[in-house]
């Protein structure tokens, strides 16, 4: 063999080794698409102005998603999506009749979750959660279907959620930084199972919170290991750089809203805090958490905090 043909084996198995090193495992993160992978016009399957329920096989498990798009949806401009995580024991279509977020103007995406150790749905970083089911992976491979389904802007995906549903979002805000640019919980269950929060970058966050929620106290539950709302919030201002004490705005006689400022990378800390309030989706007219309503609507404050807030292209 020539020294000119030798190089170019030598080359070439080089480049073969370094391919064999970089194959991703199951539990590495997949390439993402542009947003223009799905932005050659209307997914027949996927008709604009409805809900569809979809399938998506993750973990060798058979996921299920409800899927709602906007009536004035081309296909050819990139829109926000959201993910809407529902709570323990609930469905995808009970979060989203409950969140009425199909409203916005937005792609939505409900996930179902899996039956955990009680027999109830439940997502990953509960207690109840069902073992080796992993949620974050199903989220992210999700995340790049529907970016290769649907004219999705990669700017400009969110995630949030209520209960053990608020929980997961949190933690997707923590795992899965590189994909989602904001999230926002309310009444979240941020059990310590779900381990440590890491986040890649300063993540924004939103979140609601009723003083008077007994299933998961404002204060905490020391038995469960639930924190305490300002211990939680403090440890995202703590993530995201902001200052730490935060400025105090009381925006109805029983809600005060709570802002940590000066956050890095043009991420912020928000909370608002119900004085009244249970463990219910906040909105002004009755809904399936309850028939009393309360004085504020999350909805339109969540799609407002998203619409302020798009992930670095870097």
């Amino acid at each position: 063999m020539s020294r000119h043909a030798r190089m170019i084996a030598t080359t070439a198995a080089a480049v073969l080794l370094s391919a064999a090193v970089f194959i991703p495992t199951a539990s590495a993160a997949p390439s993402q698409p542009a947003a223009a992978a799905g932005c050659s016009g209307p997914n027949s399957q996927i008709p604009p102005g409805r809900t569809t329920s979809r399938t998506l096989t993750v973990g060798g498990l058979q996921r299920t998603y409800r899927v709602h798009i906007p009536a004035t949806y081309t296909g050819t401009n990139p829109r926000s999506l959201i993910l809407s995580f529902h709570g323990h024991g609930r469905t995808a279509a009970f979060q989203e009749s409950l969140t009425q977020l199909s409203t916005v103007n937005a792609l939505l995406v409900y996930p179902q979750g899996v039956t955990g150790t009680d027999g109830d749905t439940a997502w990953q970083g509960a207690p109840y959660s069902a073992p080796g089911v992993d949620d974050i992976a199903f989220t992210r491979a999700l995340i790049t279907q529907l970016q290769t389904d649907l004219c999705v802007d990669p700017r400009k995906i969110y995630a949030s959620g209520k209960s053990n549903g608020g929980g997961f979002a949190a933690l997707v805000g923590c795992r899965l930084a590189d994909r989602v640019a904001a999230v926002a919980t309310v009444a979240g269950a941020f059990y310590p199972q779900g381990g440590t929060c890491q986040p890649q970058r300063p993540v924004p966050v939103l979140d609601f919170h009723g003083q008077a929620d007994t299933t998961i106290p404002y204060n905490g539950d020391a038995s469960k290991g639930l924190p305490s709302l300002p211990t939680w919030l403090a440890a995202w201002a703590q993530r995201d750089g902001c200052t730490p004490t935060p400025q105090n705005t009381r925006v109805k006689t029983n809600v005060v809203h709570q802002v940590w400022p000066s956050c890095a990378g043009a991420s912020t800390v928000e909370h608002y805090r119900i004085e009244d309030g249970g463990h219910v989706w906040p909105a002004t007219t009755p809904n399936g958490d309850t028939a009393t309503p309360t004085t504020i609507d999350a909805t339109p404050l969540i799609w407002d905090f998203f619409q302020s807030h798009l992930k670095p292209t870097a």
